[in-house]
């Protein structure tokens, strides 16, 4: 997997399209979660873009501070249902903690992961703090990584 990380102006219509379509596969139509995906936020970030054979297979979106949380934080966390057993989820993670430190060095990372992901991003380094919570329809929990 090749990956990139680009601003929403270096995205091409293209890329985009794909990047839509792949949150749009996962979050709503696998997971069954009728949500306002493009939420006017995609402008603010950076865009860690995996692809392998020239499609998205794998993607997160990363904000500074301020943008979403009051830390560094990482989101839309997605890997192609077809791809998830060669570790693309990883891949793509470490990708974005990689792009943190180049452009957001020393910063906490803030994170709202889905609960039944709480082992994947520890085994990265994030800790759970507070309650478990719904965000769409779907128990979440907040973990940082200091």
């Amino acid at each position: 997997m090749q990956v990139s990380v680009k601003s929403f102006n270096e995205l091409s219509t293209e890329e985009l399209y794909q990047i839509l379509r792949l949150r749009s596969e996962v979050f709503v139509v696998e997971q069954d979660c009728v949500y306002q995906d493009v939420d006017n936020k995609d402008q603010k970030a950076l865009h860690v873009i995996g692809v392998k054979e020239g499609e998205v297979v794998a993607y997160t979106r990363v904000f500074k501070p301020g943008d979403y949380f009051d830390n560094v934080s990482i989101g839309r966390v997605v890997v192609s249902q077809d791809q998830r057993k060669y570790g693309l989820g990883k891949q793509i993670m470490q990708a974005s903690l990689s792009a943190i430190d180049e452009k957001f060095p020393n910063k906490p990372i803030e994170i709202s992961a889905q609960s039944y992901l709480l082992k994947f991003y520890s085994d990265l380094g994030f800790s759970a703090f507070g309650e478990e919570y719904l965000e769409d329809g779907i128990p979440h929990t907040r973990m940082l990584k200091a």
